[in-house]
């Protein structure tokens, strides 16, 4: 695990004991920190009787401590733990800014952190993905993958890459990335910034705000002409990812769309800073193996393919997928985010036929009538079945939802194996 000698001694309370909490209670406490620990299910707390103290940082007085470590899923802006730590003037951060600390013991090594709205995790993996197959130390976590303080550090050369949610970023005020890249930002989670995307949209740009002088940045057109998160063009330190050619994407299997291509050209100028060769990169884009429920092609059966994206959370994540095929059978629907199609509107040419599901379903369904031929059917088992009777060879069952899925399912996760499954039971 990652630790450091700063924490030795010093009092530090965990709120939530998920996994990144349990990591970073187990980093704290192999430091020699003072830890108080808590969470609402009893059966979380229960592995720390006899290690470390057991209370509510909500009901404890926290004169003298380092820090309240609290899991991105809580609401600053909302939850009281804030305003409470607020009062003894102890910070509120999370793991990452606890590996930020930590940075100064481990060998020299390089970071890099990739945020957006959409594309984040794809970007991460292939960027871990291609310096691994270059030799390359390296380890991916934040939003991915392991919790970062439960990893091994890497030997000397080492490059630890990210995937930092706004979340995230909010809960650190002291990472500086090497290369730090911001994708796009599109309205997203407004609820914690009290709906003002302007909120959000700054809470990206602080990524690159905590950054060193002649640190690397990697940034979308969009994001610079919309948000004014970066000002000046000219910065040589500055790669706009629209600028950057990372070749023929027909060689990318794992990698198909337009949204991909800018992944696959962020991913390229991170590394290409890093000093990787063309020739490297190049083949590692053709052996990326892609992410699950992520355009992960599960099946084609009978010259029909099945592709799970359910990771398409929102309009802006879903439109992408809409153009990455033609004679899509899409299978829309969950817990809208926002009103309307928004940029799927434009990718409407690609879909032969769509079939509405969740709770958003009814929604869909009056925004898409007399469109594209429609199917109302609640659930994701009925929409495969039909659309699998419907389809022809040479078209697509997509699942690509814009929607969140905790109306059916407990995580896009779930719902994505869901889909899996019944895709296999086709076969």
């Amino acid at each position: 695990m990652i630790t450091s000698t700063a924490w030795k001694d010093k009092k530090y309370a965990v709120l939530g004991l998920a996994r990144s909490g349990r990591a970073t209670v187990d980093a704290l406490l192999a430091a020699g920190a003072d830890v108080l620990v808590w969470d609402d299910r009893a059966e979380a707390r229960e592995p720390y009787a006899g290690r470390c103290a057991i209370g509510d940082p909500l009901e404890a007085d926290l004169t003298g401590y380092a820090g309240v470590v609290v899991s991105p899923g809580v609401p600053l802006n909302t939850h009281p733990i804030k305003p409470h730590a607020d009062k003894f003037g102890v910070p509120v951060i999370g793991d990452i800014e606890l590996f930020a600390q930590a940075r100064a013991e481990l060998p020299p090594h390089k970071v890099v952190g990739i945020t957006g709205t959409n594309g984040k995790s794809t970007t991460t993996a292939l960027v871990h993905h291609i310096l691994k197959t270059a030799g390359v130390p390296t380890t991916m976590g934040g939003n991915i993958g392991l919790p970062i303080l439960e990893q091994e550090p890497l030997p000397k050369g080492g490059v630890y890459v990210l995937e930092l949610s706004s979340y995230q970023i909010d809960l650190t005020c002291s990472l500086d990335c090497d290369v730090a890249v911001l994708l796009n930002i599109t309205p997203d989670h407004l609820d914690r910034y009290d709906g003002d995307f302007a909120k959000y949209a700054a809470s990206k740009a602080r990524l690159f705000a905590m950054q060193s002088p002649q640190r690397f940045a990697v940034v979308d057109y969009r994001a610079e002409a919309d948000e004014d998160v970066l000002v000046d063009a000219e910065d040589p330190f500055i790669q706009f990812i629209d600028d950057v050619d990372p070749g023929d994407a027909a060689a990318w299997p794992s990698l198909q769309g337009p949204h991909n291509r800018q992944n696959a050209a962020a991913a390229w100028a991170v590394c290409s800073d890093i000093g990787l060769t063309e020739a490297q990169i190049s083949e590692s884009l053709r052996t990326y193996p892609g992410l699950p429920h992520r355009m992960e092609r599960v099946a084609e059966i009978s010259g029909v393919a099945y592709v799970n994206d359910s990771k398409g959370t929102n309009t802006a994540a879903s439109a992408p997928a809409l153009a990455a095929f033609d004679n899509i059978h899409w299978i829309v629907g969950g817990l809208a985010k926002e009103p309307g199609l928004g940029e799927c509107e434009a990718e409407l040419g690609h879909v032969k036929a769509a079939y509405t599901i969740g709770k958003a379903g009814p929604d869909f369904a009056a925004l898409l009538e007399g469109r594209v031929p429609l199917e109302q059917c609640e659930t994701l088992d009925r929409a495969v079945a039909i659309a699998a009777v419907k389809a022809e060879a040479g078209d697509t069952v997509l699942l690509s939802p814009a929607c969140a899925s905790f109306d059916q399912y407990r995580d896009f996760e779930a719902r994505g194996e869901h889909f899996r499954e019944l895709v296999e039971a086709l076969t």
